[in-house]
């Protein structure tokens, strides 16, 4: 007599959970269904034979995705039982078409049962059905919409519509499936930049904190125009021509940016991390450099793309031009400037740090503005006994980032001591 086990299951007659169990021998190992025999093994039979096989084979084909219908081979026994033998596939997960690509809809085989998959279990089936190239591999979330991306590519005067998804890489190839990278370009996009701006060099003391999500495309103009309000202009006029001193070059942020997008592993849940404070701004994406690169390498315009797909998408954008000028150009921008570009590289982090060039400009009259300050909080500290950063910060008519590096400066030339912490922290002699 048989008996239900891992790979054998019984059915006394044809009902709509079949599907599932079909499902799970395709994702599994493979199995044996049998159609007219009950719980304890009596083959019962079928009543109508070939009204019971056409709504199989038919319901088979319909509700599944992918086709499974060439690993199922049918049989049917002198007792009208119906035996299916149904073969591992080679394009899992295999899930109801109903319910895609997420647990309710993906079934593997546990003990004598089937029941829905992990997203563990998901992730894995796809990665060795699609192999190890994250934007290339089917999305957990089939649900998706463009507007954002659509938006992005009509204000670059590219095309985007449904017929181009294929050669983007936004669908499979074999099934108009959503990729990973659909889902990056999508409204749906699970990943994020979050930026914050601080007080202090350590990046301990917050001032403001943002996070950007949806498309990519989106995050992208987004962060941008952030940093740019975080980005100081300090003007003069020489003669009648105004001349403007951003802090950092426009150009670097928008390539330290797109270089943070582009080369990011999305494999990892994390978000991009933008740290702003007085002195620089540093980049931190996940991810280290593939192997044999070194971070001499990308300063020298050396690239091996970990997204070529998302760095086409891009490219078709005009975001950027060719792999690997982006750092160099960025280094380029600060050849004039005394403190130069950084990068910090981590087994799973990349790190780029833009100096602000206004912080470590060496023009006189700001040497002397500055020892003008000192001079003020020296007075004031003379008088009083002892000052405060938000004191220092009325006194001088300047905001509370100024006022901390001025005092901090202070205290590093051995000028002043600080005493106390946290809000009782107080500045003397």
């Amino acid at each position: 007599m048989l008996y239900e086990n891992e790979n054998t299951e019984f059915k006394s007659a044809l009902t709509g959970d079949i599907y599932k169990e079909v499902i799970a021998f395709a994702n599994n190992g493979g199995g044996v269904i049998y159609i007219g025999v009950d719980d304890n093994g009596n083959e019962i039979g079928v009543a109508d034979v070939d009204e019971t096989y056409t709504r199989l084979t038919n319901g088979i084909r319909d509700a599944i995705s992918p086709d499974v219908t060439v690993f199922c081979k049918y049989s049917l026994n002198e007792n009208n039982v119906i035996k299916i033998e149904i073969s591992e596939g080679a394009r899992k997960p295999y899930y109801l078409k109903s319910k895609g690509i997420k647990p309710s809809g993906v079934y593997v085989r546990q003990g004598a049962s089937s029941v829905p998959a992990s997203e563990d279990q998901i992730r894995l089936m796809i990665k060795m059905s699609d192999g190890d190239s994250f934007e290339g591999i089917r999305s957990l979330n089939q649900e998706l919409t463009f507007v954002s991306a659509k938006q992005a590519f009509e204000k670059y005067g590219v095309e985007f519509s449904e017929n181009k998804y294929r050669v983007l890489g936004i669908t499979t190839d074999s099934n108009d499936l959503y990729t990973n990278l659909g889902l990056l370009l999508s409204d749906q996009c699970k990943h994020s930049i979050k930026a914050a701006v601080f007080a202090d060099e350590d990046n301990t003391s917050f001032l403001d904190s943002k996070e950007f999500t949806g498309s990519i495309l989106r995050q992208l103009d987004d962060a941008y125009s952030y940093l740019m309000l975080n980005n100081r202009n300090n003007a003069e006029f020489k003669g009648l021509e105004r001349v403007e001193h951003y802090s950092y070059p426009q150009e670097a942020l928008r390539e330290a940016l797109l270089n943070a997008l582009v080369h990011r592993d999305y494999a990892f849940s994390g978000s991009i991390i933008i740290n702003i404070n007085e002195s620089q701004i540093e980049f931190i994406s996940l991810g280290g450099l593939l192997p044999g690169l070194s971070a001499e390498d990308i300063q020298n315009g050396i690239s091996q793309p970990r997204n070529p797909k998302l760095a086409e998408v891009f490219h078709r954008l005009r975001l950027i031009e060719s792999y690997g000028t982006g750092i160099r150009r960025i280094f380029t921008l600060y050849r004039d400037c005394e403190k130069k570009p950084e990068i910090i590289v981590t087994p799973n982090t990349f790190k780029l740090i833009l100096p602000n060039r206004n912080y470590y400009s060496t023009d006189k009259s700001e040497e002397k503005a500055l020892n003008d300050q000192q001079r003020t909080i020296l007075q004031y500290i003379e008088r009083n006994g002892a000052i405060t950063e938000e004191t220092a910060q009325n006194l001088l008519g300047v905001k509370r980032t100024r006022a901390y590096v001025i005092l901090k400066e202070m205290r590093d030339s051995g000028l002043i001591e600080v005493q106390g912490r946290g809000q009782n922290k107080t500045y003397t002699f």
